[in-house]
């Protein structure tokens, strides 16, 4: 059977899949455009899209044999998983392996952001140093800080369990409270959103993006939270309004942000980049070879079991019986 590879991946995953399937993978740097995929498509029976959009003007256009879309990424906005069970299609998605690498991402340019790495390094290289001064590129404290996670899943809770690490106190939200001993397991509090904002020196989002999510951090939120805070957004970018978020860091009404993710992109907001108190990042929290390879073995996983007529082990859509 036949599996395209919508954009370069290590060779170790799809040498496992080469074994028994025909692999073919998009040559370009470049992910393939929507025609580009639908063609490639034609014949196939499993795509593993790593950052193509598949929504349902895709859907529409693909052959009948395609059984399934193995998504590289926990997340799985960029297809529509709904629309594809309709048509009999398996979407799967890569959870668990890079929770503990997007934390410590997290982690990183929340430092950053709090001890100003991004502009001491701009500093430096612009040979603006020219000896210790003791009040040059002051920065916020992290230690004994208050941290409010907003979404207190796999990632959410890696992210919990290094603040303590810090002495930090940890404050959550999510939908509802999660097991009571993991809850003190990880010293954390439950709190409505409203009071994770308030209370908070760093609020890391860690939320999927769905309808309730999209522009969960806006005008009113960023306005409740401290005017020393620092928001970190590695989970989705519209989660955030970052038109509000461009006006809340310029006028000071926090102190800063760090962003592994945009609302529009890859565009970034027009204004972000010129601002010194925001960290960005190209969307790298997962980023390191290790996970990226495993990534890729887990969605091989879930096609060898799609072709091999078993269910996938991170099916995340109910699909309707194929007719035979």
């Amino acid at each position: 059977m036949k599996v395209y590879v919508s954009f370069w991946l290590p060779e170790a995953p799809l040498n496992v899949l080469r074994e028994k399937h025909t692999v073919v993978v998009n040559a370009s740097d470049q992910l393939p455009s929507p025609d580009e995929l639908v063609t490639q498509l034609a014949d196939a029976d499993a795509l593993l899209c790593v950052g193509s959009k598949v929504d349902k003007t895709i859907i529409d256009r693909l052959n009948p044999r395609l059984r399934i879309i193995a998504n590289w990424g926990v997340g799985y906005n960029n297809i529509d998983a709904d629309y594809a069970a309709q048509k009999g299609i398996m979407v799967t998605n890569t959870p668990d392996v890079l929770t503990e690498t997007t934390a410590d991402f997290s982690w990183a340019i929340l430092m950053a952001a709090a001890r100003r790495v991004a502009e001491a390094d701009k500093y430096v290289r612009d040979g603006k140093f020219k000896g210790f001064k003791p009040f040059t590129m002051l920065g916020a404290d992290v230690w004994g800080k208050t941290i409010g996670i907003v979404g207190f899943g796999r990632i959410g809770q890696a992210v919990g369990r290094r603040a303590l690490g810090f002495g930090m106190k940890v404050l959550y939200h999510d939908q509802k409270p999660i097991d009571r001993k993991k809850e003190q397991e990880l010293r954390a509090s439950f709190v409505d959103l409203d009071t994770l904002l308030r209370e908070s020196d760093f609020v890391s989002l860690h939320v999927p993006l769905m309808e309730e999510t999209k522009h969960l951090i806006n005008a009113r939120a960023l306005s409740l939270m401290k005017p020393t805070a620092f928001l970190v957004n590695a989970a989705r970018g519209p989660v955030v309004d970052e038109q509000a978020l461009l006006e809340a860091l310029k006028s000071k009404k926090i102190a800063g942000a760090a962003l592994d993710v945009f609302e529009k992109e890859p565009e970034v907001t027009p204004g972000l980049l010129e601002l010194p108190n925001v960290v960005l990042a190209p969307h790298i929290g997962s980023g390191s070879w290790e996970t990226r390879t495993n990534m890729g073995h887990v969605a091989v996983k879930n096609i060898i079991a799609a072709l091999d007529g078993k269910t996938p082990p991170n099916l995340v859509n109910r699909p309707v019986a194929r007719k035979p």
